[in-house]
């Protein structure tokens, strides 16, 4: 039976980072995934580019930019291992990136330059990578060592790290291993739900906005009430089913069931005032006038909803503009649910924090760790998750 320092469950970016570490750190590691490939994760995100990190990252107030039962946990990590370190890494592999916006750091070429600069980092560790390889069965033997039945036969190892992920896009190979190992070593669990995901509606409520399917601009959307209230400036991009788009994306982490989501539809200008200068000095119709202020579209399907405001903006009544004004800066509409895991890009919950340790990503069964995505630490669109994926690895490729 082959005997390692650290076995990892997980070929993706936390445990490929965590593996190359630890191997570089003279340990003997054993890196374990059922896909064929590694790094899926990596390979789609950020359209192909892999919105590695992001530089607006705060490591002193964590929770403003991660969702968790305890929003503190994830600033150890984070703290320690911070974006810079990571460009640092990426910048010795010679790989080019920029900034799109919002600190939101992506590769030039590809997302395969970062794959192969995580597999390099393996490389130079002198790590062993079983794919495909299944695990069957996780055991600990009275010695205190773990015993992994695989599909390759049994591997012995003192540390077992869990890296693999959430429940969303199962057809990249996502499954729940990591909660069931969790919950076999009764470790406690928060429950998961699919985060930075397509909003949907329902038919009759929708169909005003059907015809919509394509249209994207920029808005205030929030959801919440005055304790728990969360909103983003972002873009919004209707599709045939509902809503997405960063701006949605990043409210979905938030919004729960039940409950509406409000939007400014033009975040950026008075609506209100636009429209009463118009009817002094306008012969148009309202919605040619709407059509300057806001997307033709959106416009068109806007008036359509109203037969005052069907009309020239000089004849419509002053309440009749002041209701459209206040109807596309404050539309507030309730979700049905969301595109679910297929779409979703993370998965909220998770190992619940209160069971591991901030400084290892150790759990309280000795010798058990559990690092990425699986952990109960969810950051918002942008790079953040990536850069839990890298620091929680580190953490715990040190503790190792």
């Amino acid at each position: 039976m082959q005997d390692f320092d650290a076995i990892v469950v997980g070929a993706g970016a936390a445990g490929l980072f965590c593996a190359g570490v630890a191997g570089q750190r003279g340990l003997r590691v054993l890196v374990l995934d059922h896909s064929e490939k590694v790094a899926e994760k990596v390979r789609i995100s950020g359209g192909g580019r892999a919105n590695f990190t992001n530089r607006e990252l705060d490591p002193q107030a964590p929770h403003k930019h991660f969702i968790s039962a305890n929003p503190h946990f994830c600033r150890s990590a984070l703290s320690r291992y911070t974006p810079a370190d990571f460009v640092d890494l990426v910048q010795r592999h010679g790989i080019g990136f920029h900034e799109k916006h919002k600190g939101q750091l992506f590769c030039d070429r590809s997302a395969e330059d970062l794959i192969q600069m995580l597999l390099r980092e393996c490389e130079a560790g002198g790590v062993e990578r079983w794919q495909p390889c299944g695990v069957k069965a996780v055991r600990r033997g009275g010695d205190g060592r773990y015993e992994l039945d695989t599909e390759r036969g049994t591997v012995r190892s003192r540390a077992v790290v869990v890296a693999t992920g959430g429940l969303s896009i199962p057809k990249i190979g996502a499954t729940d291993f990591g909660y069931r190992i969790a919950r076999q070593f009764d470790l406690r669990l928060v429950e998961q739900r699919p985060g930075l995901v397509p909003l949907t509606f329902d038919g009759d409520a929708w169909m005003p906005y059907a015809g919509l399917a394509g249209l994207a601009l920029p808005v205030r959307i929030e959801t919440g009430d005055k304790k728990s209230r969360m909103a983003f400036m972002e873009d919004l991009l209707f599709t045939h089913r509902g809503l997405s788009g960063p701006g949605v994306l990043q409210i979905s982490s938030y919004w729960q069931e039940g409950s509406p989501i409000r939007l400014n539809l033009s975040p950026e200008g008075d609506l209100q005032a636009a429209l009463a200068r118009a009817k002094t000095t306008s012969r148009k119709l309202l919605v040619n006038e709407l059509a300057a202020l806001v997307p033709s579209r959106l416009a068109e399907a806007w008036v359509q909803q109203d037969p005052d405001w069907q009309r020239p903006v000089a004849e419509a009544s002053d309440k009749a503009l002041a209701r459209l004004a206040e109807r596309l800066a404050r539309w507030e509409i309730t979700p049905t649910g969301t595109e679910g895991y297929k779409k979703a890009e993370v998965t909220l919950g998770g190992v619940d924090t209160r069971d591991l340790s901030s400084q290892t990503m150790e759990s309280k069964q000795a010798g058990l760790y559990f690092i990425g995505e699986v952990v109960d630490v969810t950051g918002w669109l942008g790079g953040y998750n990536f850069q839990w994926a890298w620091a929680s690895a580190h953490a715990c490729a040190q503790a190792l």
